[in-house]
């Protein structure tokens, strides 16, 4: 970074700084699990030689933290693929079931903004319908952070909820089902030509909430990429040039999406592998009625504080998902 010309190129010489970040923060993880060790050892040592209360407490929490760090530097490094540094292009759409269903979407935009805000990531929505009578129908958001894309891949799926309906009369129990769309953001260094032939682009006023001039102009951009039928919508900027290099920037990191899902599918067809591919795919249960229970469906972890999961404790799903999908790569299954 030192060297002359390093700033000649301004993209590359970022991503060189990011690159030089994330190694060093990998470094700190071993540096201080070294280091909590050795307090450990001399704590030991020092209970062995003059054994004391105080300071068999001061072991236990000690021992707590360096398994709790541990925890957080094993998961660091299962991130190793490409994109699990990129920042998080989340899409929450809401089944059949109406005004259920689309309740239930809000309920899940929720969850994952709250689990942003635990992990100081920034939380933008870049596109929101809203429902007829309450809820969401759908909505686009992006999640910028260190590794947001690489711990939050795994919530890509159908998540079913069960629970008394608070929109039913006779007060029934009601099965509700929201897909999430996880991709990384990847404009800034995949090159994904889209010939202008292949683009619809839409203009229109925004709705909803918005300051001077959002409401009133047509700033809001819809894309269709017509050889593969995504649509991709853009509200939240004031000027239609925002809104529309936001879109066409969703939209190349969906096309790479869809890309990467052809070679899973070859990899699958290849290994025989029984992976998390496709949509359509139910991944986790939320059941409030009769018990309160949420369940992964692919790791078998379950908490019974679904409150918790919903106010954004979702660390325990993730990390699962992680570590089982890590055991089951194909990989690995070759060697």
């Amino acid at each position: 970074m030192a060297s002359v010309g390093f700033w000649s190129n301004r993209e590359e010489a970022e991503r060189t700084i990011a690159r030089s970040k994330e190694v060093r923060a990998r470094l700190q993880d071993l540096i201080g699990l070294e280091r909590r060790l050795a307090d450990l050892r001399a704590l030991e040592e020092l209970i062995g030689e003059h054994p004391d209360s105080a300071l068999e407490a001061e072991f236990a929490r000690e021992l707590a933290g360096t398994e709790s760090h541990f925890a957080e530097a094993e998961l660091r490094l299962l991130l190793a693929d490409p994109l699990d540094p990129k920042n998080a292009i989340l899409g929450i759409h809401a089944g059949a079931g109406g005004t259920e269903a689309c309740d239930w979407a809000a309920m899940l935009l929720r969850m994952y903004q709250r689990y942003a805000e635990r992990h100081d990531f920034r939380f933008e929505i870049l596109d929101l319908l809203v429902g007829e009578e309450a809820g969401v129908k759908a909505a686009t958001v992006l999640i910028e952070g260190s590794y947001a894309y690489g711990y939050l891949k795994g919530e890509r799926g159908v998540h079913r909820l069960v629970r008394i309906s608070p929109f039913n009369a006779q007060g029934k129990r009601q099965t509700s089902f929201a897909s999430v769309d996880i991709v990384a953001e990847v404009a800034e260094e995949v090159t994904i030509e889209i010939p202008p032939s292949d683009l619809r682009i839409d203009v229109f006023r925004a709705g909803g909430h918005g300051g001077q001039g959002v409401n009133t102009t047509d700033s809001a951009v819809r894309v269709t990429h017509l050889p593969t039928g995504i649509v991709v919508t853009c509200q939240n900027q004031r000027s239609q040039l925002q809104n529309r290099a936001t879109a066409l920037r969703v939209l190349r990191s969906r096309l790479h999406e869809v890309e990467l899902d052809r070679r899973r599918a070859e990899q699958e067809r290849i290994y025989g592998e029984k992976g998390e591919i496709g949509w359509g795919r139910q991944i986790r249960s939320y059941v409030m009625q009769p018990y309160q229970l949420v369940r992964d469906l692919r790791t078998g972890e379950e908490t019974s504080d679904i409150q918790g999961v919903l106010d954004g404790e979702l660390d325990s799903f993730l990390s699962a998902f992680l570590k089982g999908k890590k055991r089951s790569s194909p990989v690995e299954d070759e060697q």
